[in-house]
């Protein structure tokens, strides 16, 4: 029998406002993740670079790197297991030692061995990401779910925008930065410690089939995928487009600060409205706007002000597929299929990392102005066509159920 996930604080989920328990289990779920975000984005370009002044060539650090996204499609679908086998808390603290342990060895390592720790390190990270957004679903009410998924969305997007400044401020030939990386991760353990009781547990087995689970949310999962082909293919190929296409390399460098500015100011905004109309609709908004603000790019490179602008709204408001993306996953799962759900989420988003790249590299190739926006553009002008399908049935199917 699937339950609810047990908030343990005795308080109950039915109260109009948010109780004390109830309110410091997701301040500590929140402030988990975002210490792993900020290990995340701080390890992502360290590692290359460490391996880069080893000698190892691009090819040889894009495997390695692949290595990681492999790690997250084959733990994800596992993790809902896990839950309930280890339990939240130790399942947790299990993935923080697992990725404290793995970043401590990849220095003295030789090259051969950070295939298997970077497989590790990327899978712990995952199981992380799984039980925290999970943690977050389960204990947030639904009339409110919205801004929490917001508010969590912005202080992550925090985390990992600071990340990367302690690679700029002490360099990747320093211990450092893996010190730092290994102590944020560390330091992640200590708001699950002291939410004490009020963790949520998952209790029996899902109702769904892990792919099922896509059938019966398909507009939520696939935002996960569209926004991991979209967010990863802007920061891997956005700088470089920039250059190509007459702006100055520190111009193009500010491109993704945009989109990251903007991911940072708009998720609460869109988790407010997500909780007070149709998420599939708000979905289909996101998508609609991707592929819009995508659309525009080439016809903003006239002036630098103008690119910025663009990218500021679209990074920002794009960004809302996987706030609202998450909110919906938890208006329709509970308990042992939420934590499944989230698991597809996530799987889903790392399927999107892998293939955005390989897409936007080639387009950019072939078609250099063009080539890379329309690309990015195509994927959430797919999506948008979908969801807003989606929603119309969706209604109508409503209004023939209160008029038969």
């Amino acid at each position: 029998m699937v339950q609810r996930a047990v908030d343990r604080s005795g308080d109950r989920p039915e109260s109009g406002s948010p109780p004390v328990g109830r309110l410091r289990s997701m301040a500590a779920a929140i402030g988990c993740i975002t210490v792993v975000g900020f290990s995340l984005s701080l390890t992502l370009p360290l590692l290359s670079l460490m391996l880069e002044a080893r000698g190892i060539s691009d090819t040889w650090i894009g495997i390695n790197t692949a290595v990681g996204g492999l790690a997250a499609l084959i733990i994800s679908p596992v993790t809902a297991g896990l839950v309930r086998r280890f339990g939240t808390t130790r399942l947790i603290y299990l993935s923080i030692a697992a990725g404290c342990i793995s970043i401590l060895l990849l220095s003295p390592a030789p090259f051969w061995l950070w295939f298997p720790l970077r497989f590790v390190l990327t899978a712990a990270i995952t199981i992380l990401f799984v039980v925290s957004e999970f943690w977050i679903n389960a204990t947030a009410l639904d009339h409110n779910r919205g801004l929490i998924m917001g508010i969590y969305a912005t202080v992550l997007s925090l985390g990992y925008a600071l990340g990367p400044a302690v690679v700029a401020v002490f360099g990747s030939a320093s211990a450092v930065p893996l010190a730092i990386a290994v102590a944020a991760l560390l330091f992640a353990a200590i708001p699950v410690a002291l939410a004490g009781r009020v963790v949520p547990t998952v209790e029996g087995r899902p109702s769904f089939r892990f792919v099922a689970l896509l059938m019966v949310a398909p507009a939520a999962m696939l935002a996960a995928l569209v926004f991991g082909v979209g967010e990863s293919t802007m920061f891997a190929f956005m700088a470089l487009w920039g250059t190509r296409n007459g702006l100055t390399e520190a111009s193009a460098a500010l491109l993704i600060t945009m989109a990251g500015l903007g991911n940072l100011l708009f998720q609460i905004p869109i988790g407010l409205i997500a909780d007070r109309a149709n998420r599939t609709l708000a979905l289909a908004v996101c998508g609609l706007i991707g592929f819009v603000g995508a659309a525009l790019l080439p016809l903003a490179l006239g002036t630098p002000w103008q690119v910025f602008a663009v990218v500021f709204v679209w990074g920002g408001l794009s960004a809302g597929l996987y706030t609202v993306g998450l909110t919906q996953l938890g208006a329709r799962f509970s308990g042992a299929d939420l934590a499944a759900a989230n698991g597809l989420f996530i799987m889903l988003y790392a399927l999107g990392m892998l293939a955005g790249p390989a897409v936007g590299g080639a387009a950019l190739d072939i078609w250099p102005v063009h080539g890379l926006p329309l690309a990015i553009a195509m994927f959430f002008g797919l999506y948008a066509v979908f969801a807003f399908i989606r929603w119309a049935f969706a209604t109508r199917g409503e209004e023939q159920r209160s008029n038969p």
